[in-house]
């Protein structure tokens, strides 16, 4: 049986790299109340997009889809699922919403994770939620000609419940305890629950929204207003890299947490990073919508694309971002670089 150790492992990990990330999101932290008490107003908009963006970013990492169009109504409550997808996109708006509200009082216990689990499924007709697994599972990968081979075993169905009680009660001894850094805990507990794998379908998803959970209680926030689901699709193989190295050997205790720590810092640190470049630009509200977009392009160092503008510009149409860059390129300030989805925008 995998033994789950939250004391000694976590020393491992105090390389000078991870210590540095850790420090500076330290630093980030320490300024994240200045930002959200200066912005209270203007943070709304962060808050509302980054609901439909980590939905949207979470399902589609699962091969979960629906339109731009849909997936906003879905979120904003609109409009009621039409098919399995947006019944499982409505289910994480759910939970989301739940983790959102209530982080305070929500404790990582097994019981509460399976309630959690329950309410991701609580628009699907089938009876998928709140149970674990009643099938060993297996995390396969394809390969280049289509072939499917198993890249991990998880616990099997039998060995689940049992190792979902062990793993949260040491998690939580050693959260209480607050004698290792939570921002090492975090990564490492979201590794062995994904090694667990303890529910047939909806662990990639639940394992998002744990690490959600377990930021906001620690403290760190970003991820109301940074989507981090979003983060995460973007540098997906790099993640999976991450999480295949560090579950190599994970059964005979023999694994090593640092590439997913690693990756979880990096992660933290980018959306901290977003956070207080977006608050920024809200700041610039004073500015005509042209002006912002091209302080923007100002203050960007190489190529900028229309998706960048509107991602750290969300009250800004995509009319008007059009219209000013057909402006800024016809009267020289800028130069359109790429064709088709590279299309770019630089400097001259």
């Amino acid at each position: 049986m995998r033994l789950f150790d939250y004391k000694k492992e976590p020393e491992k990990l105090l390389t000078p790299e991870i210590v540095q990330m850790v420090s500076s999101i330290h630093e980030h932290k320490g300024r994240q109340e200045l930002f959200l008490e200066a912005n209270i107003d203007e943070l709304k908009t962060l808050l509302e997009v980054a609901l439909i963006q980590s939905t949207g970013a979470s399902n589609r990492i699962e091969g979960i889809y629906t339109t731009n169009k849909r997936l906003e109504e879905l979120v904003s409550q609109k409009a009621e699922p039409r098919n399995r997808s947006e019944q499982e996109i409505a289910g994480y708006r759910e939970v989301l919403a739940t983790i959102h509200e209530s982080y305070e009082y929500i404790v990582p216990r097994s019981n509460l994770i399976l309630q959690l689990h329950r309410d991701l499924y609580s628009y699907s007709q089938k009876a998928a939620g709140g149970s674990y697994k009643n099938t060993d599972n297996v995390i396969a990968e394809t390969d280049a000609e289509g072939n499917q081979k198993a890249r991990f075993i998880p616990v099997p169905a039998f060995q689940t419940a049992e190792a979902m009680e062990e793993l949260c009660r040491e998690f939580w001894e050693a959260w209480e305890a607050d004698h290792i850094d939570k921002l090492l805990l975090i990564p490492m507990f979201i590794l062995d629950f994904l090694c667990i794998h303890p529910f047939n379908d909806g662990n990639g998803r639940m394992s998002r929204l744990l690490t959600l959970l377990l930021f906001y209680k620690a403290g760190y926030i970003v991820g109301k207003y940074i989507s981090m689901e979003m983060l995460i699709e973007k540098t997906k193989e790099t993640y999976y890299e991450a999480l295949q190295a560090s579950s190599t050997g994970w059964h005979e205790n023999e694994n090593s947490y640092e590439p997913f720590v690693k990756y979880y810092l990096g992660i933290t640190l980018k959306a901290y990073n977003e956070f207080e470049s977006r608050v920024e630009h809200l700041k610039n509200r004073t500015l005509s919508k042209p002006e912002r977009i091209r302080a923007m392009i100002d203050q960007k160092v190489g190529k900028i694309t229309k998706k960048e503008i509107l991602d750290a510009c969300p009250d800004i149409s995509k009319t008007t971002v059009e219209r000013t860059l057909t402006e800024l390129v016809k009267s020289g300030y800028i130069a359109k670089v790429g064709s088709g989805p590279a299309t770019g925008y630089v400097r001259i």
